[in-house]
């Protein structure tokens, strides 16, 4: 009974109380007329959040879920009590996203990435996400990491995550550099990546 009491409260906390979706964590320097990509695992939960903190000039949210492959009942549950975001458009982890070379200012994987289990297949869709984000701009990541906060939150299901370690690799792999570690909160993490090269 502990530990469900406990993996009960740490979630009201990150998802209710904290700074999370206020985004107040991310930087104010990207200019109001961004192109913005999101990307999700069958719940969008910072589209419409960026759009009322950045007006973008243009947003394109993706949704890689696929229920054969993305088998988490909480994600199931939320599919069906939230309607999609307005023209989000279905993406397979192994193929193109819809979006040219280059065209992205910012992109945001927003508590989704983890769903991709296989370490080359989030390597390769880590490279797309390179390859529309424009030279200067900005690949945020937010993550839960498999790490002792967690455990202490949820147990033995802090092992559906993954290590800080494991997410660096997946960057090096996919040819981009952590250019800020941000803790949101004690159980969530921001890492802030560009191509290689364009750190600051």
């Amino acid at each position: 009974m502990l530990p469900i009491v406990a993996s009960l409260a740490a979630s009201t906390y990150v998802y209710d109380y904290s700074n999370l979706y206020r985004l107040n964590w991310l930087p104010s320097a990207w200019p109001a007329n961004s192109k913005i990509l999101t990307v999700s695992a069958g719940f969008d939960e910072i589209s419409s959040a960026l759009l009322r903190k950045y007006s973008p000039l243009a947003l394109l949210a993706v949704d890689f879920y696929d229920p054969a492959r993305h088998t988490e009942v909480s994600i199931k549950r939320a599919r069906r009590a939230y309607a999609p975001f307005p023209g989000t458009q279905q993406v397979d982890t192994r193929g193109a996203l819809p979006a040219p070379d280059d065209s992205m200012d910012l992109v945001f994987a927003f508590l989704s990435a983890h769903e991709i289990r296989d370490a080359a297949e989030r390597a390769a869709f880590f490279r797309e996400l390179k390859r529309v984000t424009k030279p200067a701009g900005s690949i945020i990541v937010t993550e839960h990491l498999r790490d002792p906060a967690n455990f202490l939150a949820y147990s033995v299901g802090f092992m559906h995550f993954h290590s800080r370690r494991a997410w660096h690799a997946t960057c090096r792999d996919a040819g981009l550099q952590v250019q800020q570690e941000i803790k949101i909160t004690p159980l969530v993490t921001a890492f802030i990546l560009c191509k290689n090269g364009s750190a600051a």
